[in-house]
């Protein structure tokens, strides 16, 4: 099943003593602009995740990890297909090292170490 770049619902009711509605919250996803690597806000809905569950865990925060995990899910489908290119490029670069193609070498080796050296910051 793919759970990639799903849309958050319209409104999420929680079952609990008291019921709680959230209507659509402005959790934005991650657009293919926003998300590249290096430009990964990841971190940032990582540490709100991590907020809320040092916090009091109550049926609203609930609610609230539900809408973020939409938007992560998006993020690593986002990062899931960079990365797949760029294991594409390394193998590029690799063939291109078997024949001693200087100039894919140079080519693809570029390519890899500018999307890679994003990873790393």
């Amino acid at each position: 099943r793919d759970r990639s770049f799903r849309r958050p619902p319209k409104s999420v009711t929680i079952k609990s003593e008291s019921a709680v509605t959230i209507p659509e919250t402005p959790v934005t996803p991650f657009s293919d602009s926003a998300v590249t690597l290096g430009r990964n806000p990841h971190s940032e809905y990582n540490a709100k995740l991590e907020a809320i569950l040092k916090g009091n865990v109550s049926d609203a925060a609930m609610a609230d990890v539900h809408q973020l995990t939409y938007t992560l899910e998006n993020a690593l489908g986002k990062m899931n297909e960079e990365l797949t290119e760029l294991a594409e490029t390394l193998e590029k670069l690799h063939q291109a090292s078997e024949k001693l193609d200087r100039e894919n070498v140079i080519q693809h080796g570029d390519e890899y170490l500018s999307v890679s050296r994003q990873l790393v910051k």
